[in-house]
């Protein structure tokens, strides 16, 4: 385990000699630049040449100098939907319909989770998203006190939205979470949000609603991710999609956030493009589960905002963003029957920096003086990622998670070269959640 740097004491960090994608101003690499990290912040991103950096240099010290010898620093990515308190149902439930998966498999070994399961299940799978260059997550599960605790100890920024439906939380606990939830300087972070339509009663939209209007805040929710869900909401709804329906409801008013988007409609996509609605992609639960390709090209075009999740680790089954970027483009240029379509340096932008804001995260979305210091450090020299043709779309069709030799988050580098800055031996989390499975079973057996 490589040892903390303390977050109270300010730490001064300077890379240089790398290849840079700052996702500021201009889309080109800097080669040959600097990234200096003051504390939590960047203090500077550039070549190195300028008076700006004659100047933030001046009379500091730095507690690290890493020379990245020609690798890549960039913004980390935001895995912009994801279930981490599921990692105890990898592989447990697979090769399944969702609405099988859900109520036979599902929502039963939820039923019988403690806060500790989740606390160890959340270490779990942000120690996956640290191997693969992950610095910030839109976490949607239960017990958020358990996945914040979690997520601060192990260092992870984490935006987390609620889970309100007709089995579990409330609009009255959703308000206390989102007061209690939303402080300067904290790596948690909460915003409003239900299931799902079809796992909600309009009397609970109704107060949800209510709550939205009071807070003037979007609503994160699952929605339209498969036919069997709309045409069921058209069914009890007077023929209204989820969109139409939960729009009647005000629950759009202030905005949306949409994980899944698949099939959506003309009139869904007007009413999106009216409210102001963004949505995240989960290419590859979407494809396992036969959920469909949700319309990315028409989103680009469309000017619909865009994230990239991976969706929980008991549907996906891998918390990779490398896989679902790649997805992404190539299940777009399948669904439009256009090898042009999504292009791979559009889905680098998505990953990296526009989900950052679809998520709420606008200080995490670049490498520019003032931004918050998340980044992650890409290894060029292996096969996989030579010759460096294109180094942004190598990153996006060839690089893998064996490509991060860093990852930084909140000024305090969290994964490096195989070893774990998480304040916890990662030994007793792989034991902990075993006995996690081993438990629930035998209980599910009885």
């Amino acid at each position: 385990m490589i040892h903390a740097l303390s977050r109270e004491i300010p730490v001064n960090i300077r890379f240089f000699n790398g290849r840079v994608i700052a996702f500021y101003g201009d889309s080109n690499i800097i080669d040959g630049g600097e990234v200096i990290v003051t504390g939590d912040t960047i203090a500077y991103c550039g070549d190195g040449k300028d008076s700006r950096y004659n100047e933030v240099c001046q009379g500091l010290s730095f507690d690290r100098e890493m020379d990245l010898k020609g690798n890549v620093i960039m913004p980390g990515f935001k895995n912009c939907h994801t279930h981490s308190g599921m990692a105890f149902l990898r592989s447990m439930a697979d090769d399944m319909k969702l609405e099988d998966w859900l109520n036979k498999q599902i929502f039963p070994r939820e039923a019988r989770l403690t806060a500790d399961d989740i606390y160890y299940s959340t270490k779990l799978s942000v120690m996956e998203y640290l191997t693969g260059g992950v610095t910030g997550i839109c976490d949607m599960y239960l017990m958020p006190e358990a996945i914040a605790r979690a997520t601060e100890e192990t260092g992870m920024r984490c935006v987390q939205c609620g889970c309100v439906n007709n089995f579990s939380q409330s609009a009255g606990l959703l308000k206390e979470w989102y007061e209690n939830y939303n402080k300067e300087n904290s790596l948690t972070s909460f915003r409003l949000g239900i299931h799902a339509e079809y796992t909600c009663s309009e009397e609970l939209l109704k107060e949800i609603s209510t709550l939205v209007h009071e807070k003037k805040a979007p609503l994160y929710l699952h929605m339209s991710e498969t036919e069997f869900e709309v045409q069921g909401c058209r069914e009890r709804h007077q023929g209204l999609s989820p969109v139409e329906y939960l729009d009647s409801l005000g629950l759009f008013d202030y905005g949306a956030l949409f994980f899944h988007g698949v099939h959506v409609t003309d009139k869904d996509l007007e009413i999106m493009k009216k409210r102001s609605i963004a949505v995240v992609t989960n290419p590859a639960s979407n494809a396992k589960l036969a959920s469909g390709i949700a319309p990315i090209s028409r989103y680009l075009k469309e000017g619909v905002k865009l994230g990239i999740g991976t969706d929980g680790p008991a549907s996906n089954n891998c918390l990779d963003m490398f896989r679902e970027m790649f997805l992404t483009t190539a299940l777009g240029k399948l669904k439009e029957n256009d090898a042009a379509a999504v292009d791979a340096m559009e889905v680098l932008r998505i990953a990296c920096s526009e989900g950052a804001e679809v998520i709420g995260l606008p200080e995490c979305d670049s490498l520019a003086e003032g931004k918050k210091a998340d980044l992650i450090v890409l290894d060029l020299f292996a096969p996989n990622m030579q010759p460096l043709n294109n180094i942004m779309k190598n990153i996006v069709y060839s690089g893998s998670k064996a490509n991060v030799k860093l990852t930084m988050i909140d000024g305090v580098i969290r994964y490096e070269d195989g070893a774990f800055n998480i304040g916890e031996d990662p030994e007793r989390i792989y034991s902990e959640v075993s006995r996690t499975v081993e438990r629930i079973n035998k209980e599910i057996e009885v």
